[in-house]
Protein backbone atom coordinates (compact mmCIF):
# COMPACT_ATOMS: atom_id res chain seq x y z
CA UNK A 1 0.00 0.00 0.00
CA UNK A 2 1.40 3.89 -0.46
CA UNK A 3 1.98 5.63 2.32
CA UNK A 4 -1.22 7.90 4.11
CA UNK A 5 -0.81 11.50 3.39
CA UNK A 6 -2.51 13.48 6.19
CA UNK A 7 -4.34 16.84 5.50
CA UNK A 8 -1.65 19.87 5.21
CA UNK A 9 -3.64 21.22 8.13
CA UNK A 10 -2.65 18.51 10.41
CA UNK A 11 0.56 18.35 9.26
CA UNK A 12 1.05 22.62 10.31
CA UNK A 13 -0.32 21.84 13.82
CA UNK A 14 2.52 19.12 14.60
CA UNK A 15 5.50 20.79 13.23
CA UNK A 16 6.62 24.00 14.19
CA UNK A 17 8.48 26.36 11.53
CA UNK A 18 9.50 29.24 10.43
CA UNK A 19 8.57 30.05 6.58
CA UNK A 20 10.13 32.05 4.18
CA UNK A 21 8.20 33.67 1.41
CA UNK A 22 7.80 30.46 -1.02
CA UNK A 23 5.45 28.88 2.32
CA UNK A 24 9.02 26.45 2.56
CA UNK A 25 9.34 26.05 6.43
CA UNK A 26 13.52 25.60 8.08
CA UNK A 27 13.72 23.05 11.00
CA UNK A 28 13.32 24.25 14.45
CA UNK A 29 12.02 21.24 16.85
CA UNK A 30 14.87 19.73 18.63
CA UNK A 31 13.06 16.57 17.35
CA UNK A 32 13.16 17.11 13.39
CA UNK A 33 16.95 18.29 14.14
CA UNK A 34 17.85 15.12 15.36
CA UNK A 35 15.83 13.02 12.43
CA UNK A 36 17.74 14.92 9.79
CA UNK A 37 21.05 14.34 11.60
CA UNK A 38 19.87 10.51 11.89
CA UNK A 39 19.32 10.52 8.16
CA UNK A 40 22.23 12.63 6.84
CA UNK A 41 24.82 10.08 9.15
CA UNK A 42 23.09 6.82 7.20
CA UNK A 43 22.19 8.05 3.93
CA UNK A 44 24.92 10.89 2.98
CA UNK A 45 28.26 8.77 3.27
CA UNK A 46 26.39 5.62 1.59
CA UNK A 47 24.92 7.09 -1.30
CA UNK A 48 28.01 9.23 -1.63
CA UNK A 49 30.64 6.13 -1.86
CA UNK A 50 28.30 4.59 -4.19
CA UNK A 51 27.91 7.87 -6.62
CA UNK A 52 31.86 7.84 -6.04
CA UNK A 53 32.32 4.19 -7.38
CA UNK A 54 29.64 4.86 -9.84
CA UNK A 55 31.47 6.89 -11.94
CA UNK A 56 34.65 5.33 -10.92
CA UNK A 57 33.81 2.36 -12.92
CA UNK A 58 31.61 4.34 -15.55
CA UNK A 59 34.66 6.39 -16.54
CA UNK A 60 37.62 4.07 -15.72
CA UNK A 61 37.52 3.70 -19.79
CA UNK A 62 39.20 7.21 -20.02
CA UNK A 63 42.06 6.26 -17.83
CA UNK A 64 42.23 3.61 -19.56
CA UNK A 65 42.48 4.87 -22.70
CA UNK A 66 45.97 6.37 -21.56
CA UNK A 67 47.33 2.44 -20.79
CA UNK A 68 47.23 1.39 -24.84
CA UNK A 69 42.98 0.30 -24.31
CA UNK A 70 42.93 1.65 -28.03
CA UNK A 71 46.04 -0.31 -29.16
CA UNK A 72 45.45 -3.67 -27.14
CA UNK A 73 41.49 -3.45 -28.44
CA UNK A 74 42.63 -2.61 -32.19
CA UNK A 75 40.12 -0.05 -31.60
CA UNK A 76 40.32 2.33 -34.82
CA UNK A 77 38.62 5.94 -35.91
CA UNK A 78 35.93 6.44 -33.74
CA UNK A 79 35.64 3.10 -32.42
CA UNK A 80 36.60 4.10 -28.90
CA UNK A 81 33.63 7.02 -29.22
CA UNK A 82 31.16 4.30 -29.90
CA UNK A 83 32.32 2.20 -26.81
CA UNK A 84 31.65 5.73 -24.75
CA UNK A 85 28.27 6.72 -26.21
CA UNK A 86 26.89 2.60 -25.97
CA UNK A 87 26.93 2.80 -22.55
CA UNK A 88 24.46 5.79 -22.46
CA UNK A 89 21.65 3.67 -24.65
CA UNK A 90 21.21 0.83 -21.97
CA UNK A 91 21.56 3.79 -19.32
CA UNK A 92 18.74 5.48 -20.83
CA UNK A 93 16.44 2.41 -21.34
CA UNK A 94 16.26 1.40 -18.13
CA UNK A 95 15.71 4.65 -15.37
CA UNK A 96 12.32 5.23 -15.45
CA UNK A 97 10.65 1.67 -15.05
CA UNK A 98 13.80 1.70 -12.31
CA UNK A 99 11.91 4.40 -10.53
CA UNK A 100 8.39 4.12 -11.01
CA UNK A 101 9.39 0.02 -9.60
CA UNK A 102 11.12 2.01 -6.72
CA UNK A 103 8.81 4.31 -5.82
CA UNK A 104 5.39 1.92 -6.09
CA UNK A 105 5.73 1.03 -2.75
CA UNK A 106 4.57 -2.81 -3.18
CA UNK A 107 5.92 -4.58 -0.24
CA UNK A 108 8.53 -6.88 -1.98
CA UNK A 109 10.52 -3.89 -3.06
CA UNK A 110 12.31 -2.74 -0.56
CA UNK A 111 14.82 0.19 -2.25
CA UNK A 112 17.43 -0.25 0.30
CA UNK A 113 18.29 -4.01 -1.06
CA UNK A 114 17.30 -3.35 -5.03
CA UNK A 115 19.86 -0.39 -4.77
CA UNK A 116 22.61 -2.50 -2.90
CA UNK A 117 21.64 -5.11 -5.72
CA UNK A 118 22.10 -3.30 -8.57
CA UNK A 119 25.42 -1.75 -6.98
CA UNK A 120 26.38 -5.86 -7.04
CA UNK A 121 25.80 -6.11 -10.84
CA UNK A 122 27.82 -3.53 -11.96
CA UNK A 123 30.08 -3.95 -10.06
CA UNK A 124 30.17 -7.93 -11.69
CA UNK A 125 29.83 -6.45 -15.61
CA UNK A 126 32.99 -3.67 -15.05
CA UNK A 127 35.04 -6.16 -14.04
CA UNK A 128 34.62 -8.21 -16.42
CA UNK A 129 35.57 -4.80 -19.13
CA UNK A 130 39.23 -6.91 -17.72
CA UNK A 131 38.43 -9.79 -20.29
CA UNK A 132 37.71 -7.79 -23.29
CA UNK A 133 39.74 -9.22 -26.50
CA UNK A 134 38.27 -6.42 -29.43
CA UNK A 135 36.06 -4.29 -30.00
CA UNK A 136 32.71 -6.06 -30.13
CA UNK A 137 33.64 -7.60 -26.66
CA UNK A 138 34.33 -3.73 -25.28
CA UNK A 139 30.78 -2.30 -26.76
CA UNK A 140 28.89 -5.76 -25.53
CA UNK A 141 30.13 -5.10 -21.95
CA UNK A 142 29.64 -1.68 -22.25
CA UNK A 143 25.89 -1.60 -23.04
CA UNK A 144 25.07 -4.25 -20.08
CA UNK A 145 27.52 -2.08 -17.41
CA UNK A 146 25.18 0.65 -18.92
CA UNK A 147 21.64 -1.19 -17.96
CA UNK A 148 23.34 -2.27 -14.53
CA UNK A 149 24.67 1.38 -13.37
CA UNK A 150 21.29 3.20 -14.74
CA UNK A 151 18.82 2.56 -11.45
CA UNK A 152 21.35 4.56 -9.24
CA UNK A 153 21.40 8.30 -9.49
CA UNK A 154 17.55 8.51 -10.34
CA UNK A 155 17.25 5.82 -7.40
CA UNK A 156 19.59 8.34 -4.94
CA UNK A 157 17.85 11.48 -5.87
CA UNK A 158 14.44 10.16 -5.69
CA UNK A 159 15.81 8.52 -2.25
CA UNK A 160 17.01 12.22 -1.28
CA UNK A 161 13.61 13.79 -2.10
CA UNK A 162 11.46 11.76 -0.05
CA UNK A 163 13.52 12.63 2.80
CA UNK A 164 14.28 16.12 2.67
CA UNK A 165 12.65 19.24 1.85
CA UNK A 166 13.28 21.95 -0.65
CA UNK A 167 15.74 24.04 1.73
CA UNK A 168 17.60 21.18 2.08
CA UNK A 169 17.68 19.07 -0.79
CA UNK A 170 20.01 20.95 -3.06
CA UNK A 171 22.40 20.78 -0.23
CA UNK A 172 22.17 16.83 -0.16
CA UNK A 173 22.64 17.03 -4.12
CA UNK A 174 25.46 18.72 -4.56
CA UNK A 175 27.07 16.54 -1.56
CA UNK A 176 26.10 13.44 -3.57
CA UNK A 177 27.09 14.73 -7.05
CA UNK A 178 30.66 15.65 -5.54
CA UNK A 179 31.04 11.40 -5.36
CA UNK A 180 31.13 12.41 -9.13
CA UNK A 181 33.43 15.07 -8.97
CA UNK A 182 35.60 13.35 -6.89
CA UNK A 183 35.47 10.33 -8.88
CA UNK A 184 36.84 12.23 -11.69
CA UNK A 185 39.08 13.68 -9.48
CA UNK A 186 40.86 10.81 -7.65
CA UNK A 187 40.29 8.17 -10.94
CA UNK A 188 43.84 10.17 -12.64
CA UNK A 189 45.64 9.31 -9.38
CA UNK A 190 43.94 5.62 -8.97
CA UNK A 191 44.97 4.62 -12.53
CA UNK A 192 48.18 6.33 -12.78
CA UNK A 193 49.32 4.65 -9.09
CA UNK A 194 47.64 1.22 -11.26
CA UNK A 195 50.00 1.43 -14.68
CA UNK A 196 52.37 2.55 -12.39
CA UNK A 197 52.79 -0.46 -9.99
CA UNK A 198 50.81 -2.64 -11.56
CA UNK A 199 51.30 -2.88 -15.51
CA UNK A 200 52.76 -6.18 -16.70
CA UNK A 201 52.35 -7.85 -13.49
CA UNK A 202 51.04 -11.59 -14.10
CA UNK A 203 51.05 -10.99 -17.37
CA UNK A 204 48.65 -8.50 -17.52
CA UNK A 205 47.86 -5.12 -18.46
CA UNK A 206 47.26 -2.05 -16.09
CA UNK A 207 44.48 -0.88 -17.41
CA UNK A 208 42.90 -4.24 -16.97
CA UNK A 209 44.13 -4.41 -13.51
CA UNK A 210 42.36 -1.29 -13.30
CA UNK A 211 39.02 -2.79 -13.91
CA UNK A 212 39.18 -5.58 -11.65
CA UNK A 213 40.26 -3.78 -8.54
CA UNK A 214 37.32 -1.09 -9.04
CA UNK A 215 35.05 -3.95 -9.58
CA UNK A 216 35.89 -5.87 -6.45
CA UNK A 217 35.93 -2.34 -4.54
CA UNK A 218 32.37 -2.15 -5.64
CA UNK A 219 31.03 -5.31 -4.62
CA UNK A 220 32.32 -5.17 -1.06
CA UNK A 221 30.61 -1.67 -0.66
CA UNK A 222 27.27 -2.96 -2.17
CA UNK A 223 26.90 -5.18 0.47
CA UNK A 224 27.52 -2.57 3.05
CA UNK A 225 24.91 -0.61 0.82
CA UNK A 226 21.97 -2.70 1.83
CA UNK A 227 22.13 -2.40 5.34
CA UNK A 228 22.52 1.41 5.90
CA UNK A 229 20.16 2.86 3.32
CA UNK A 230 16.58 4.00 4.11
CA UNK A 231 13.42 2.46 2.56
CA UNK A 232 10.41 4.91 2.64
CA UNK A 233 9.95 7.18 5.22
CA UNK A 234 7.51 5.08 6.99
CA UNK A 235 9.11 1.68 6.32
CA UNK A 236 12.77 2.67 7.23
CA UNK A 237 13.41 -0.11 9.60
CA UNK A 238 16.56 1.79 11.66
CA UNK A 239 13.76 4.65 12.23
CA UNK A 240 11.74 4.99 15.26
CA UNK A 241 7.88 5.05 14.88
CA UNK A 242 8.05 8.44 16.18
CA UNK A 243 10.84 9.51 13.60
CA UNK A 244 9.20 7.61 11.14
CA UNK A 245 6.11 9.79 11.31
CA UNK A 246 7.99 13.06 11.44
CA UNK A 247 9.71 12.28 8.25
CA UNK A 248 6.56 11.49 6.35
CA UNK A 249 4.92 14.71 7.54
CA UNK A 250 7.40 17.09 6.79
CA UNK A 251 7.66 16.24 3.20
CA UNK A 252 3.75 16.26 3.00
CA UNK A 253 4.01 19.78 4.41
CA UNK A 254 6.66 21.05 2.23
CA UNK A 255 5.07 19.89 -1.21
CA UNK A 256 3.39 22.54 -3.13
CA UNK A 257 0.04 21.21 -4.49
CA UNK A 258 0.37 17.53 -2.31
CA UNK A 259 -2.16 14.97 -3.77
CA UNK A 260 -3.08 11.50 -3.12
CA UNK A 261 -0.94 8.54 -4.94
CA UNK A 262 -2.90 6.80 -7.21
CA UNK A 263 -0.40 4.27 -8.67
CA UNK A 264 3.40 4.66 -10.36
CA UNK A 265 1.24 4.28 -13.46
CA UNK A 266 -0.94 7.33 -12.76
CA UNK A 267 2.19 9.18 -11.73
CA UNK A 268 3.74 8.53 -14.68
CA UNK A 269 0.40 9.87 -16.93
CA UNK A 270 0.87 12.95 -14.26
CA UNK A 271 4.36 13.58 -15.13
CA UNK A 272 4.19 13.46 -18.96
CA UNK A 273 1.05 15.65 -19.01
CA UNK A 274 2.79 18.27 -16.80
CA UNK A 275 4.43 20.57 -19.49
CA UNK A 276 6.72 21.95 -17.23
CA UNK A 277 8.45 18.71 -17.43
CA UNK A 278 9.80 19.10 -20.64
CA UNK A 279 11.26 22.54 -19.87
CA UNK A 280 13.10 20.88 -16.92
CA UNK A 281 14.13 18.39 -19.78
CA UNK A 282 15.72 20.72 -21.79
CA UNK A 283 17.72 22.77 -19.16
CA UNK A 284 19.40 19.75 -17.15
CA UNK A 285 20.43 18.22 -21.27
CA UNK A 286 21.93 21.57 -22.20
CA UNK A 287 23.40 21.41 -18.87
CA UNK A 288 24.35 18.00 -19.24
CA UNK A 289 25.25 18.73 -22.81
CA UNK A 290 27.87 21.34 -21.83
CA UNK A 291 29.66 18.80 -19.11
CA UNK A 292 30.45 16.57 -22.05
CA UNK A 293 34.27 17.25 -21.70
CA UNK A 294 33.99 14.70 -18.54
CA UNK A 295 34.58 11.61 -20.99
CA UNK A 296 37.50 13.71 -22.53
CA UNK A 297 39.13 15.55 -19.57
CA UNK A 298 41.97 13.51 -19.53
CA UNK A 299 42.33 13.61 -23.14
CA UNK A 300 41.96 17.66 -22.88
CA UNK A 301 44.07 17.95 -20.24
CA UNK A 302 46.59 16.16 -22.34
CA UNK A 303 46.52 18.94 -24.78
CA UNK A 304 48.92 21.05 -22.53
CA UNK A 305 51.54 18.75 -23.76
CA UNK A 306 52.30 16.78 -20.41
CA UNK A 307 53.20 12.73 -20.52
CA UNK A 308 50.76 10.38 -19.71
CA UNK A 309 51.91 10.02 -15.25
CA UNK A 310 51.64 14.15 -15.64
CA UNK A 311 49.00 14.58 -17.22
CA UNK A 312 46.55 11.81 -15.22
CA UNK A 313 47.61 14.25 -11.64
CA UNK A 314 46.44 17.55 -14.03
CA UNK A 315 43.00 16.46 -13.91
CA UNK A 316 42.63 16.20 -10.22
CA UNK A 317 42.87 19.77 -8.98
CA UNK A 318 40.22 21.30 -11.18
CA UNK A 319 37.67 18.86 -9.60
CA UNK A 320 38.49 19.42 -6.20
CA UNK A 321 37.97 22.89 -6.78
CA UNK A 322 34.64 22.31 -8.32
CA UNK A 323 33.99 19.94 -6.16
CA UNK A 324 33.77 22.43 -2.97
CA UNK A 325 32.18 25.70 -5.10
CA UNK A 326 29.58 22.78 -5.96
CA UNK A 327 28.74 22.11 -2.48
CA UNK A 328 28.84 25.72 -1.59
CA UNK A 329 26.42 26.74 -4.47
CA UNK A 330 24.33 23.92 -3.34
CA UNK A 331 24.02 25.43 0.47
CA UNK A 332 23.61 28.94 -0.66
CA UNK A 333 20.96 27.76 -3.35
CA UNK A 334 19.10 25.76 -0.14
CA UNK A 335 19.30 28.97 2.16
CA UNK A 336 17.90 31.00 0.03
CA UNK A 337 15.53 28.45 -1.66
CA UNK A 338 17.08 30.27 -5.17
CA UNK A 339 17.67 28.88 -8.33
CA UNK A 340 17.69 30.77 -11.68
CA UNK A 341 20.70 33.13 -10.46
CA UNK A 342 22.44 30.37 -9.44
CA UNK A 343 22.14 28.76 -12.70
CA UNK A 344 23.04 32.15 -14.07
CA UNK A 345 25.99 33.12 -12.80
CA UNK A 346 27.87 29.41 -12.74
CA UNK A 347 27.06 28.48 -16.31
CA UNK A 348 28.34 32.36 -16.80
CA UNK A 349 31.33 30.81 -15.35
CA UNK A 350 31.62 28.04 -17.52
CA UNK A 351 30.80 29.87 -20.43
CA UNK A 352 33.90 31.72 -20.00
CA UNK A 353 36.64 28.60 -19.55
CA UNK A 354 35.02 27.30 -22.95
CA UNK A 355 35.85 30.69 -24.65
CA UNK A 356 39.30 30.64 -23.55
CA UNK A 357 39.59 27.23 -24.46
CA UNK A 358 38.82 28.47 -27.72
CA UNK A 359 40.77 31.11 -27.98
CA UNK A 360 44.13 30.31 -26.81
CA UNK A 361 46.67 27.82 -26.68
CA UNK A 362 48.65 29.10 -23.81
CA UNK A 363 48.91 26.31 -21.26
CA UNK A 364 48.13 28.46 -18.46
CA UNK A 365 45.12 30.00 -19.68
CA UNK A 366 44.06 26.38 -20.82
CA UNK A 367 44.63 25.18 -17.47
CA UNK A 368 42.53 28.21 -15.33
CA UNK A 369 40.13 27.72 -18.16
CA UNK A 370 39.61 23.47 -17.04
CA UNK A 371 38.95 24.65 -13.82
CA UNK A 372 36.65 27.33 -14.77
CA UNK A 373 34.33 25.30 -16.70
CA UNK A 374 34.51 22.41 -14.29
CA UNK A 375 33.57 24.07 -11.47
CA UNK A 376 30.39 25.96 -13.33
CA UNK A 377 29.10 23.66 -15.27
CA UNK A 378 29.01 20.57 -12.53
CA UNK A 379 27.69 23.58 -9.84
CA UNK A 380 24.20 23.63 -11.44
CA UNK A 381 23.32 20.46 -11.24
CA UNK A 382 22.13 19.97 -8.19
CA UNK A 383 20.18 23.15 -8.62
CA UNK A 384 18.05 21.77 -11.47
CA UNK A 385 17.31 18.63 -9.48
CA UNK A 386 16.27 20.28 -7.13
CA UNK A 387 14.33 22.12 -8.97
CA UNK A 388 12.30 19.13 -10.48
CA UNK A 389 11.65 18.11 -7.06
CA UNK A 390 10.30 20.93 -5.96
CA UNK A 391 8.08 21.60 -9.35
CA UNK A 392 6.79 18.33 -9.92
CA UNK A 393 6.48 16.80 -7.19
CA UNK A 394 2.71 16.78 -6.17
CA UNK A 395 2.68 12.85 -5.91
CA UNK A 396 5.61 10.53 -4.83
CA UNK A 397 4.78 8.63 -7.80
CA UNK A 398 5.05 11.62 -10.42
CA UNK A 399 8.04 12.75 -8.85
CA UNK A 400 10.26 9.64 -9.05
CA UNK A 401 9.02 9.26 -12.86
CA UNK A 402 10.00 12.98 -13.60
CA UNK A 403 13.08 12.73 -12.33
CA UNK A 404 13.78 9.49 -14.41
CA UNK A 405 12.41 11.26 -17.43
CA UNK A 406 14.70 13.99 -16.89
CA UNK A 407 17.71 11.84 -16.10
CA UNK A 408 17.06 10.34 -19.04
CA UNK A 409 16.70 12.99 -21.64
CA UNK A 410 19.58 14.86 -20.05
CA UNK A 411 21.94 11.77 -20.45
CA UNK A 412 20.75 11.09 -23.83
CA UNK A 413 23.56 14.02 -24.42
CA UNK A 414 26.38 11.66 -23.99
CA UNK A 415 25.32 9.63 -27.00
CA UNK A 416 25.64 12.27 -29.43
CA UNK A 417 28.69 14.83 -27.56
CA UNK A 418 31.49 12.05 -27.71
CA UNK A 419 31.36 13.04 -31.40
CA UNK A 420 32.22 16.38 -30.96
CA UNK A 421 35.75 15.18 -29.93
CA UNK A 422 37.70 13.36 -32.24
CA UNK A 423 41.03 13.26 -31.53
CA UNK A 424 41.74 15.13 -34.69
CA UNK A 425 40.50 18.08 -33.73
CA UNK A 426 42.88 18.39 -30.76
CA UNK A 427 44.62 20.08 -29.28
CA UNK A 428 42.00 22.96 -29.21
CA UNK A 429 38.96 21.03 -29.73
CA UNK A 430 37.07 24.12 -31.56
CA UNK A 431 33.85 22.44 -32.20
CA UNK A 432 33.60 20.87 -29.02
CA UNK A 433 34.15 24.02 -26.86
CA UNK A 434 32.41 25.92 -29.04
CA UNK A 435 29.37 23.62 -28.60
CA UNK A 436 29.86 23.83 -24.93
CA UNK A 437 29.43 27.46 -24.65
CA UNK A 438 26.18 27.16 -26.50
CA UNK A 439 24.93 24.69 -24.07
CA UNK A 440 25.56 26.60 -21.61
CA UNK A 441 23.86 30.00 -22.85
CA UNK A 442 21.20 27.71 -23.94
CA UNK A 443 20.85 26.46 -19.72
CA UNK A 444 20.66 29.95 -18.19
CA UNK A 445 18.01 30.95 -21.18
CA UNK A 446 15.88 27.52 -19.93
CA UNK A 447 15.97 28.67 -16.59
CA UNK A 448 14.80 32.15 -16.75
CA UNK A 449 11.55 31.16 -18.98
CA UNK A 450 10.94 28.46 -16.09
CA UNK A 451 11.42 31.24 -13.67
CA UNK A 452 8.69 33.43 -15.62
CA UNK A 453 6.36 30.38 -15.94
CA UNK A 454 6.85 29.74 -12.11
CA UNK A 455 5.73 32.98 -10.90
CA UNK A 456 3.09 33.16 -13.72
CA UNK A 457 1.56 29.96 -11.56
CA UNK A 458 2.13 31.25 -7.94
CA UNK A 459 0.23 34.34 -8.79
CA UNK A 460 -2.37 31.73 -10.13
CA UNK A 461 -2.17 29.66 -6.79
CA UNK A 462 -2.18 33.13 -4.28
CA UNK A 463 -5.81 33.73 -6.25
CA UNK A 464 -7.08 30.32 -5.50
CA UNK A 465 -9.61 29.35 -2.65
CA UNK A 466 -7.20 26.54 -1.90
CA UNK A 467 -4.54 28.46 -1.13
CA UNK A 468 -2.49 26.94 1.27
CA UNK A 469 0.39 29.41 1.42
CA UNK A 470 3.16 27.37 -0.56
CA UNK A 471 4.43 28.52 -3.95
CA UNK A 472 6.87 27.23 -6.32
CA UNK A 473 10.46 28.61 -5.90
CA UNK A 474 12.79 29.54 -8.46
Amino acid sequence: MADAAPSKASVGQKLAHGVDHFGAASKVSEEEKRLVRKLDIRIMPTLWIMYFLNYLDRNAIANARLNGLEKDLGLQGSQYNTCISILFVGYLLMQVPSNMLMSSQKSWVRPSIYMASWMAAWAVVSALTALAKDYTGLVVIRFFLGIAEAPFYPGAIYMLSIFYTRKEIATRLSVLYSGNIFATAFAGLIAAATFTTLDGAHGIRGWRWLFIIEGVVTFGVALTAAFLLPDSPLRTVWLTEEERQLAHDRIVRDTVGQELSQGSRAGFLQAIRDPRLYLLCFIQNMHLSACSFNNFFPTVVGTLGFNSTITLVLTCPPYLISGIFGYIVGLTSGKFNERTWHVTFCMGIAMGGFIISCATLNTAARYIACFMFASGAYAVNSVILGWVSATLGQTADKKAVSLSIVNVVANASYIYTPYLYPSGDGPRYLAAMASNCAFAFATIAGAWVLRFWLMASNRKLMRSDTFDGLLYAY
